[in-house]
C-alpha cells in the first residue's frame, strides 16, 4: 500500500534528492498521519468516556497530539524545501530536524499530562464498562497504528528523514501503549479487578521515557554530530581512487541537512608535478564529489615531496615515535631543515577526539620522545583536531613511501 501512495501522489518519486520531491514525501507521509490519527482520537475518546477508562481517554489523546506532530511535520517539510537565501546560504533543510525536535517536545509534555491523570485515577478508581466494542476498538486502533508505524519508517528511511524516523518510533510505541490498555480492559472484563490508574500510569511512564530518547535522537544532529561512518569511509574510498594524490588529511565534513553536505580536506599531491595539472585533477575531483555523491567539497592542495630518502627515514622516524605515543595519532604536513649542528623537523599531528591528554602535554611527550631518539633533532609541532575519528588519512602516501 505504501508504494501504491508514492506512485499515486509523489510525482518523480525517484529523484529523492530533490528538494521538492523530499517536500513532496513529507507531505504526503503528513497527511497520511493526520487523518489515521484523528480517526483513533475520535473512536478511542468516544469509548473512553463511555467506559469511564482513563487509560482509553489518555490514549486517545495520544492520538490527537500525534496529529498535532504531523502538522507541525507538514509544515517543516515545506519551510525544509525553501532555497538557500541571503540570510540562509546553506538552505534551510535544517528544519527538518527542528521539527523533529518539536514533536519530541510534545510527547514529553503529553506524559506528565497523562502522568497526573493517572495517578488521580488510582487515587479515585472508577470500574470500567467492558464491552465487546471497547475491546474492538482498541485492536483495530492496534493494527492501524502499527501499519502507520511501518509507512513512516519506509517513507523516513526512502528520504532519510529524521522527523519521520521520530514519527515512526512514536507510532510504534503507541502500539505497545495500547496493547497495556486493552489488557487492562479485558483484565476487568474477566476478573472485575480496575487496573486501569495503574495502565494509565505505565503507558505515560512509557511515553515519557519514549519523548526523552526521541529528543536525544532529534537534537543530535542539530548540536553537530559526527558524520556517519559509512560516508567518511565512502569519501576516504573516493579519494584514494584517483591518479596523482598521495595521500589527505584534515577531512572535515559539515551537515546542514538532508542532502546537504559540505566538506573540506587538504589533499596532497607530488611537489615536483606541474602545479597547474594538480590543480585541474583537484578541480575534477570537486566536480565528482558534487554529481555523484551531492557533496560540496572544498579542497586545499599540500605539495609533497616524494623521492628523498632522507626525508622519507626522517619522516618514517617520527610517524613510528607518534604512534608509540598512541595509534590513532596521525601526522602529516613533514618537512625537515637540515643545519649542520642541528635538524629541525617541522610536521602535524591530528588528534581523534579520544584523545584525553591536553595540547601542550602531548607536544612535549611527542618532542621529549623525538629528542631521546636524538639529541640534534628539534621540533616544531601543530596539533590539528580531527573531527571525524579517522585514523587512516596518510595511508595512501605510507603505503607508496613502504614500497
Amino acid at each position: 500500500m505504501t508504494n501504491r501512495l508514492i506512485r499515486l501522489f509523489i510525482k518523480e518519486h525517484e529523484n529523492i534528492t530533490d528538494p521538492t520531491v523530499r517536500e513532496r514525501y513529507g507531505r504526503v507521509s503528513s497527511l497520511v498521519g493526520i487523518l489515521c490519527n484523528i480517526l483513533l482520537f475520535g473512536a478511542k475518546m468516544l469509548i473512553g468516556i463511555l467506559a469511564h477508562s482513563i487509560a482509553i481517554t489518555a490514549d486517545a489523546v495520544n492520538n490527537l497530539s500525534d496529529a498535532g506532530s504531523s502538522v507541525i511535520t507538514l509544515i517543516g517539510f515545506k519551510l525544509s524545501a525553501k532555497p538557500a537565501d541571503k540570510e540562509h546560504p546553506y538552505g534551510h533543510a535544517r528544519i527538518e530536524y527542528i521539527t523533529g525536535f518539536i514533536i519530541s517536545i510534545i510527547i514529553l509534555l503529553l506524559s506528565f499530562e497523562l502522568i497526573r491523570s493517572s495517578v488521580e485515577k488510582i487515587i479515585h478508581p472508577e470500574p470500567i464498562l467492558f464491552s465487546a466494542v471497547t475491546v474492538a476498538v482498541l485492536a483495530l486502533a492496534i493494527l492501524a497504528k502499527l501499519w502507520l508505524g511501518l509507512f513512516y519508517r519506509k517513507m523516513g528511511r526512502i528520504i532519510q528523514s529524521t522527523a519521520l524516523g521520530a514519527a515512526s518510533a512514536d507510532c510504534l510505541n503507541d502500539v505497545l501503549a495500547t496493547g497495556a490498555v486493552l489488557a487492562a480492559a479485558l483484565f476487568a472484563g474477566l476478573t472485575g479487578i480496575q487496573i486501569d490508574g495503574y495502565m494509565g500510569l505505565a503507558v505515560a511512564l512509557f511515553i515519557l521515557f519514549s519523548g526523552i530518547g526521541l529528543i536525544r535522537k532529534t537534537l543530535s544532529p542539530l548540536l553537530g554530530e559526527a558524520p556517519d561512518e559509512e560516508l567518511v569511509r565512502r569519501i576516504e574510498e573516493k579519494l584514494k581512487s584517483y591518479d596523482g594524490v598521495i595521500g589527505f588529511h584534515d577531512l572535515v565534513i559539515h551537515n546542514y541537512g538532508p542532502d546537504r553536505c559540505f566538506a573540506t580536506v587538504h589533499l596532497e599531491v607530488p611537489a615536483e608535478r606541474d602545479i597547474l595539472e594538480s590543480h585541474h585533477i583537484i578541480d575534477a575531483i570537486e566536480k565528482d564529489f558534487s554529481t555523484e555523491m551531492n557533496i560540496q567539497m572544498v579542497i586545499h592542495m599540500d605539495p609533497v615531496v616524494t623521492g628523498d630518502e632522507q626525508l622519507d627515514r626522517l619522516k618514517a622516524v617520527v610517524d613510528g615515535i607518534v604512534k608509540d605515543i598512541d595509534p590513532e595519532l596521525s601526522m602529516h604536513d613533514f618537512r625537515a631543515v637540515l643545519g649542520k649542528q642541528h635538524v629541525k623537523l617541522i610536521f602535524e599531528v591530528t588528534v581523534p577526539p579520544s584523545f584525553k591528554a591536553d595540547n601542550e602535554e602531548l607536544i612535549n611527550r611527542i618532542r621529549q620522545a623525538i629528542q631521546r631518539y636524538n639529541p640534534q633533532y628539534e621540533s616544531v609541532i601543530t596539533l590539528d583536531r580531527n573531527y571525524i575519528s579517522s585514523t587512516h588519512k596518510d595511508d595512501l602516501r605510507r603505503e607508496e613511501v613502504g614500497q
